[in-house]
């Protein structure tokens, strides 16, 4: 960044033989207002890294007790139980950023697959569903039965 190289440049007692701030400025074609407004904004920036750096390793430990299983969006819950007040989106960029990945389920696939060779089921009904009374056809398809085996 440009700020920091004019920072580190600088004319100072410790860098005797460093260039003016306006001159610095004007050869990298900064304002020197911005370079005085990354000054007085660097003590806050360096809080919030330390903050952020606090996170990453409560970030870390939840993941790490839930197995590496939990994703940004129960860690964020995790963490604002345990008094966090965060943001979603800043939990997903800091795992982005830190390589933390939760565990992603397996798309689900569709339950009945045909059996290509198997013969038809007989048509006993002959396609005509109407009777002449209740109880004397009885038609259904079941298609689905969850159990407990699978």
């Amino acid at each position: 960044m440009r700020y920091a190289f004019i920072d580190a440049e600088k004319a100072t007692e410790k860098n005797p033989g460093g260039h003016s701030v306006a001159l610095m400025c004007r050869v990298l074609g900064v304002s020197r207002s911005g370079y005085y407004a990354y000054l007085a904004a660097r003590p806050a920036a360096e809080e919030r890294a330390r903050q952020e750096d606090e996170l990453v390793d409560e970030i870390r430990h939840i993941h790490d007790v839930s197995r590496r299983a939990y994703g940004a969006p129960r860690i964020t819950a995790m963490l604002r139980r345990n008094g966090h007040q965060v943001n979603h989106k800043r939990v997903e960029r800091i795992m982005r950023e830190h390589d933390i990945l939760g565990i992603t389920r397996r798309r689900r696939r569709g339950l009945t697959r045909p059996d290509r060779k198997a013969a038809p089921s007989p048509d006993l009904v002959a396609r005509d569903f109407t009777a002449t009374e209740p109880g004397t056809k009885l038609v259904s398809d079941i298609t689905y039965l969850p159990t407990l085996a699978g």
